[in-house]
């Protein structure tokens, strides 16, 4: 069993959980990740380290209320237990010899980009970091991002915080500064990494994306994990979650990503309709 020791809401969407796993914590680097299940008929849960205290013995994940099965995990408090916590999983980010960095954390990829773009730092690299959200509400871990990284820009499409636009925006500015980029670090949703990959692409800059693809062992056996990397066959979980942006078929990956939409459906009209039956048994 694994105890939520800490728990906190990021924004209205996102929970960030602080579990006591000092196996994994002693291990773990910066791009990894984790398997939560909350109980033996609970769902497999992929989510990535946000942070981890060796000494401690604790891991923290940051997750996205978006089906049931996240619904359900965020009902979890302090002081309650996961079944599973299974990792770290996964290949870390490279970080060495980067060169000047610049890492983009778009929605809730800002969880990843944080560790990520820190580890960066730590190696040497002169690091930028660009985060995006929809709106104010929806960013966090800004005054962490703060203390590490040499230039932090804010981007919400609305404009309630930072500059109105997204992310690529102020990419391409960088680029077009002259500034010597080095390597382009991007998490998020697939189709932002996708026009980032585009626009480094033009300028021959090596960029890393981090995929978060639909997943069920997370150690190669399923295959459920697929993606197709330069014409071959990849799995997320064994050879990723870092690949080439370049040779990454985005267009098969996200259509892949909605494959079971009707099913996730059905999982969230079953999950109310639970939840409607508890409230009212109170």
């Amino acid at each position: 069993m694994f105890p939520i020791i800490d728990r906190k809401e990021m924004t209205p969407e996102s929970i960030w959980f602080k579990i006591q796993a000092p196996d994994v914590a002693k291990t773990c680097k910066a791009g990894q990740f984790v398997i939560l299940r909350s109980n033996e008929k609970g769902e497999r849960i992929p989510l990535t380290i946000a942070d981890w205290n060796q000494n401690e013995g604790w891991i923290s994940v940051i997750f996205q209320k978006v089906g049931a099965s996240t619904y359900e995990l965020a009902d979890y408090q302090v002081g309650d237990n996961l079944l599973d916590c299974v990792g770290p999983l996964g290949i870390p980010t490279h970080s060495e010899n980067a060169g000047n960095t610049v890492v983009i954390g778009g929605g809730l990829g800002i969880a990843i980009a944080t560790p990520v773009a820190r580890a960066y730092k730590q190696a040497g690299n002169h690091t930028e970091v660009i985060i995006g959200a929809r709106k104010a509400e929806l960013l966090f871990n800004v005054e962490e991002i703060e203390n590490f990284a040499d230039k932090l820009h804010i981007c919400t499409d609305d404009g309630s915080a930072g500059r109105k636009g997204f992310v690529t925006g102020v990419l391409q500015e960088i680029i077009d500064s002259g500034q010597d980029v080095g390597t382009v670090f991007c998490v998020g949703p697939p189709i932002m990494m996708k026009f980032v990959a585009k626009i480094t692409e033009i300028h021959n800059i090596r960029t890393v994306a981090s995929i978060n693809t639909i997943m069920l062992d997370g150690t190669g056996m399923c295959g459920a994990c697929r993606v197709t990397v330069g014409g071959e066959t990849k799995f997320a979980c064994v050879d990723g979650p870092d690949f080439d942006a370049h040779k990454i078929d985005w267009e098969e990956m996200m259509a892949r990503l909605t494959a079971y939409k009707e099913e996730e459906r059905e999982a969230m009209f079953d999950y109310r309709e639970k939840d409607k039956e508890c409230q009212n048994n109170r």
